[in-house]
């Protein structure tokens, strides 16, 4: 989510326009949870006694390292905090400026599980995967042209993935995250804010945005100090390929429905209509 404040002139304008990751609107409509997108996804198979056995673990694209380290436990059935401890002796292969930590370099996949899996062997897996895709000519060159290195390109990576509602729109949003570091601007993206309270939200209020994190793109400038979660190609694509446009703001109205625009004005207009679909939406579900 991000919300998109007024130019700098005019900053005594109240900070109540917010934008949304998938679409609050999507949620409300659908009755969907985010939480729920963050479950366990292993395939099974049936050994020879005919029990069920995990036979390879699913990481979705978006999924935090907090996510991927409980499924990992879930998967091998060990004790909760398990896989977290292991990366310690892991020894993952991450670029200097990650300092350890592999938020966005465990890379969604599908990965066996193999006959002895332990922690340490899928993390390893996972980051030698975002490896292979981040450091190739296509990666490197792009975010080159972009004027940036390849971890910069993963953490915008990351924040599109939170926040595109369709891969329609990760490159205008990508487009956004560049238009607004280029003048200055700060991201003011919800996204930012839900992982550094280690949450995913529909709401972010007006006491968030000044919690003291560097991932609190309304108080900071510039990009988060790591990835936000662990992006898929379609982001990465977007990252060092952003769609042509002078966009700075962006909100999804209705599903299917995400305007962007450059223009202040025009954007609270879209945000008015955001909350009145979102009203109507809340009505209808209190009468049912």
């Amino acid at each position: 989510m991000q919300t998109n404040t007024p130019p700098r002139s005019a900053r005594g304008t109240r900070r109540t326009i917010r934008l949304t990751r998938r679409g609050r609107i999507a949620l409300i409509v659908t009755g969907a949870v985010v939480a729920g997108t963050a479950v366990a996804v292993p395939l099974l198979t049936t050994d020879d006694e005919g029990e069920s056995r995990p036979a390879s673990l699913v990481i979705p694209e978006g999924w935090r390292a907090a996510q991927v380290y409980e499924a990992v436990d879930k998967t091998l059935a060990l004790p909760v905090g398990t896989t977290k401890k292991s990366l310690a002796k892991a020894d993952l292969k991450l670029p200097n400026d990650a300092e350890g930590n592999p938020e966005g370099y465990l890379f969604p996949a599908t990965y066996p599980l193999g006959e002895a899996p332990t922690p340490e062997k899928l993390l390893t897996a996972m980051v030698d995967t975002a490896n292979e895709k981040f450091t190739g000519a296509p990666v490197a060159a792009g975010a080159q042209r972009n004027a940036l290195n390849v971890y910069q390109a993963v953490t915008i990576a990351s924040i599109v993935q939170a926040e595109a509602a369709t891969k329609e729109d990760m490159g205008k949003v990508a487009r956004v995250i560049f238009n607004r570091l280029e003048r200055g601007m700060p991201l003011q993206m919800d996204s930012t804010i839900n992982y550094a309270l280690g949450r995913s939200t529909l709401a972010t209020t007006t006491k968030d945005t000044r919690i003291d994190s560097p991932y609190n793109s309304y108080q900071r400038m510039g990009l988060p100090p790591t990835p936000i979660d662990n992006p898929g190609d379609e982001a990465l694509r977007a990252a060092i390929n952003p769609t042509p446009g002078d966009w700075l703001y962006f909100v999804t109205v209705k599903p299917g429905d995400t305007r962007f625009t450059a223009d202040y004005a025009e954007h609270r207009s879209n945000v008015a209509e955001f909350n009145r679909v979102r009203q109507d939406a809340a009505e209808d579900d209190r009468a049912t």
